[in-house]
């Protein structure tokens, strides 16, 4: 990234700069705590920030953070930004696979938002269908306390590939 493109995003407007973020983090406490953290030096700085941040929000913040992901395995819905739904799906693109895989995933889903009263939140970029089934399936074991801690540090990869895409591509 150039200083010339973290620049136009330091110099947004802060109504458009606080959109952008929840392009990013549908959760309005961590888009509102990085505006005002605004200027960032760097997009190391801004994504440090963004990690302390995720560790301090509270689970009704990470709730609605979890409220602008689609369910693995699934499109991104109408509620959300292009943006974001295009980062969804690039970030599920491994995903697709064969129908099994698709139904498992699907019914595990269902399991773990029974188990944990929210959608099962991974950083799927890399990662193919099968795989994130075994990391769904290996996290249903998992406590509660346990879950939000996996949570925020899913979130935390999630929002810095998209902080990074994001400040590389601010016009």
């Amino acid at each position: 990234m150039s200083a010339d493109e973290l620049a136009r995003f330091n110099n947004l407007p802060a109504v458009a700069a606080r959109e952008a973020l929840l392009d990013c983090c549908s959760s309005p406490a961590w888009a509102e705590r990085m505006l005002s953290g605004r200027p960032y030096s760097s997009a190391r700085d801004a994504v440090r920030q963004s990690s302390a941040i995720v560790a301090r929000l509270s689970e009704a913040d990470l709730e609605a953070a979890l409220a602008g992901h689609p369910r693995i395995g699934e499109r991104p819905g109408g509620d959300g930004s292009a943006r974001s739904a295009a980062w969804s799906q690039r970030e599920q693109s491994g995903v697709s696979g064969d129908e099994q895989t698709a139904r498992e995933l699907a019914e595990s889903n269902v399991e773990y938002e029974r188990r944990f009263g929210h959608i099962y939140l991974v950083s799927a970029a890399g990662r193919t269908g099968p795989q994130l089934l075994a990391l769904l399936r290996a996290r249903l074991r998992n406590s509660q306390a346990t879950e939000w801690q996996v949570v925020r540090t899913e979130l935390q990869k999630i929002i810095e590939i998209r902080l990074r895409d994001l400040l590389a591509a601010t016009s």
